[in-house]
């Protein structure tokens, strides 16, 4: 990715190869529409085409004989990569499209690298990085949670609040920097400490509040992560195994047999999750059960959602970790009658098993709806995000002890640099090889 010339045409195959009704060879650069009609016999040279235009015909290839496709194509920089644009649609046949992708190559266009299109795309300034990792969240949802989380993001949930707090923090920069340079103007307005401070204490928490938001979701896969907790023999290890079909987890009366963590995809109504199993919370009384209330809590916390398992009696979550959203349960119900305010359960008889997964998805999914942002953003962003609110409270800090102006305004560009890599105002190539690396050909 890092050799890659903005000034040469590009091929790929678009759609995902196996079986398909019609299939799509995409082409875009400079050479795209000499490339794309020149075997097309619709489109004769001469022939004067408004944009955008689609167009049905026959595309002539030595030894096959005459194929029937249809061509859209695009000009000028109103398209996805920012440059002239063809897509052949032919039947979706794997050996036709690469003939057709061959027949491209062979007259001038060069094969395209992974996320190439969608790198165009970043580097034309259609669209932000955030947005170009959102263009794989879509093509990567598996479910529908997903597929609204990356379209929330694609449509600038998290870019847009950055960009307007990158504006407010150059303003505050010029202003600065003007001071700085034009001292003994008259007609320069003297900069309010105590208003500088205090806007760009905003900014910074508004930052550092982001970088939080972000914490704990930068999972390669991005599953929502359910923790099952409670105290010993609450019935965790059974509900464990009723809601992922199957005998994962060891189940004993006896209190306290689970000693690690066990973890488990589980799909909830449509959603997709990572369910885990944890021990059973009780104090430390030596290194074995110190080990395993570690995991537990270390779970705890990086969950999206707790199962609170109760059985014998109706406490509420008494830990730490009772500020994660959690959903409470009574686990025996074939036996006692659930307390006010639990869902009753039975993993022995399947009672209200099917409920459960519909309130699991159902949270899980308003979760989602607060937070705009795709696991691999998450993991991408949160350092700079954390850099940058520091930087500016660094800033402020600076204000308020009467630190010189240049002094200040290094920690202010500072900031404005980590923020701008989040959105991509300032890029490297490792950090472009880091994200389109991950896409597949043709996109």
């Amino acid at each position: 990715m890092t050799s890659f010339d903005a000034d040469d045409t590009i091929a790929a195959i678009a759609t995902p190869g196996g079986p398909g009704l019609r299939g799509l060879v995409r082409l875009t650069g400079p050479d795209a529409w000499s490339i794309g009609l020149a075997r097309f016999i619709e489109g004769k040279p001469g022939r004067t085409l408004s944009s955008p235009a689609r167009l049905e015909g026959v595309w002539t290839l030595d030894g096959w004989g005459p194929l029937r496709v249809s061509l859209g194509v695009w000009s000028g920089t109103r398209t996805y990569t920012g440059q002239p644009l063809v897509e052949v649609q032919a039947v979706g046949s794997l050996p036709v499209l690469r003939a057709i992708l061959e027949d491209c190559l062979n007259r001038g266009a060069r094969l395209a690298e992974p996320g190439e299109f969608t790198l165009r795309a970043f580097l034309s300034g259609r669209i932000d990085l955030t947005q170009s990792e959102a263009v794989l969240g879509v093509i990567d949802a598996a479910n529908p949670a997903q597929l609204d989380q990356a379209l929330r993001q694609l449509a600038g949930g998290l870019a847009a609040p950055i960009r307007s707090l990158l504006d407010r923090l150059i303003d505050v920069l010029a202003h600065l920097e003007a001071n700085l340079d034009f001292v003994d103007e008259p007609d320069v307005d003297p900069l309010g400490a105590e208003a500088l401070a205090a806007s760009l204490d905003e900014a910074s928490r508004e930052v550092l509040a982001l970088a939080e938001r972000l914490q704990g979701r930068d999972r390669p896969e991005g599953r929502p992560r359910v923790v099952l907790v409670g105290p010993p023999n609450a019935g965790k290890s059974r509900l464990f195994n009723a809601l992922v079909g199957e005998a994962r987890a060891l189940v004993s009366p006896v209190a306290g047999t689970t000693r690690d963590y066990l973890e488990a995809r589980c799909d909830c109504d449509g959603v997709m999750i990572d369910l885990v199993d944890t021990a059973g919370r009780e104090a430390a009384e030596d290194r074995i059960k110190s080990g395993a209330q570690a995991a537990r809590a270390a779970q705890a916390l990086a969950a999206d959602l707790h199962l609170d398992c109760q059985a014998h009696d109706a406490r509420g979550i008494d830990s730490p970790e009772a500020t994660i959203r959690h959903l409470a349960l009574w686990t025996k119900a074939d036996v006692e009658g659930a307390p006010p305010g639990r869902l009753a359960v039975s993993a022995a008889t399947g009672q209200g098993l099917d409920d459960l997964r519909r309130e699991i998805a159902g949270m899980i999914r308003s979760i989602a709806t607060g937070d705009d942002t795709l696991a691999p953003t998450s993991a991408r962003c949160g350092d700079s995000l954390t850099k940058a609110g520091r930087s500016i409270a660094f800033a402020a800090e600076g204000v308020r002890l009467g630190e010189g102006g240049e002094l200040i305004a290094v920690d202010l560009r500072q900031g404005i640099d980590h923020l701008g890599r989040v959105v991509g105002a300032v890029v490297t190539d490792d950090i472009l090889d880091r994200i389109f690396r991950r896409f597949c050909i043709g996109k």
